[in-house]
């Protein structure tokens, strides 16, 4: 496949990465593989488009991903590019607080950002979807495309809809506070298996602006996910179609060579954290970002 712009009347290719591993005699085995999979003589002329997915049954916030990934599967397809899908690890804070498993919380993000990094790298994938839902699924991913600095866009799987007890809206935080008002002698057995029981009546990531929803909403800002996208609820329609949409934007960006760090600047960066206003998680999470931005750049407060 031949982009539209050529440099010096030259066509350029859109598979840029991946004809390392599918052009020439001596790649008839990698080929032979891809055979395998499915594909077609004329598919090794399209660009390989990467999709990292989150979609994990351990934990709400993942378990529904899996139909924006084939979502976005569908869309890469129909935009003429290959998809490929792999996974990536996550762990749940909600789940793993208060116990020895949080230790591997943070780590997990330096995890999920090394998969990604492992898998597009290695198998030399022109671009990259990222679908992540849990807390450290956010900044793993964003490290990850500001590291590679490969054409790449980040779907949200969007938050969890909220719970309902005795008309009151709740969200897993009132599930942790009932402990308290429980364990004080405050609320009933009934209200506190109630608050327990609907707490979480959907998938989707924790319903508040935690880690997860700050992140997301920060990447828009960023400019590395579709407006509008961070506030759309896992189980609703419009995220399968946010999803289809970012996967196709996605093409654009590899047939133009649009990469992560076209986008994510000194400026932007700030853009995102004002837009949060200045939430600790992001700046925890900005300050990583950068980092990896500006690695191979030589100093962090590079513009």
């Amino acid at each position: 496949m031949l982009s539209r712009k050529a440099i010096g009347g030259a066509p350029m290719p859109y598979n840029r990465r991946s004809k390392n591993i599918t052009q020439g005699v001596a790649r008839a085995p990698n080929r032979s593989m891809y055979y395998a999979l499915g594909y077609k003589k004329e598919d090794f002329d399209k660009p390989m488009i990467g999709i990292a997915n989150a979609h994990s049954t351990i934990t709400p916030c993942n378990a529904g991903l899996q139909r924006l990934a084939d979502a976005a599967v569908g869309a890469i397809q129909d935009a003429g590019a290959n998809a490929q899908t792999f996974g990536t690890p996550t762990i749940s804070d909600g789940m793993s607080m208060g116990t020895e498993g949080m230790k591997y919380s943070l780590v997990s993000r330096e995890v999920i950002s090394d998969s990604i990094e492992t898998c597009v790298q290695g198998q030399w994938m022109d671009g990259v979807v990222v679908i992540g839902g849990c807390d450290k699924n956010m900044p793993g991913g964003m490290m990850a495309l500001a590291r590679m600095n490969v054409p790449g866009i980040y779907v949200y799987g969007g938050t969890i809809r909220p719970g309902h007890w005795k008309g009151k809206d709740l969200t897993i935080v009132s599930s942790f506070e009932a402990v308290g008002e429980f364990t004080a002698g405050r609320m009933t057995q009934k209200d506190f298996d109630g608050v327990e029981r609907n707490a979480c009546p959907s998938t989707g990531s924790c319903g508040g602006m935690y880690t997860a929803n700050t992140m997301s909403s920060s990447f828009e800002a960023l400019g590395m996910s579709l407006l509008y996208s961070s506030t759309m609820a896992n189980p609703d329609d419009e995220k399968v179609a946010s999803a289809a949409e970012s996967a196709r934007v996605l093409v654009e960006a590899v047939k133009n060579d649009l990469k992560p760090r076209d986008i994510i600047t000194r400026q932007s960066i700030e853009n995102a954290v004002f837009a949060d206003h200045g939430d600790r998680r992001l700046d925890e999470r900005g300050a990583a970002l950068s980092g990896h931005r500006a690695r191979r750049r030589g100093r962090v407060d590079d513009r």
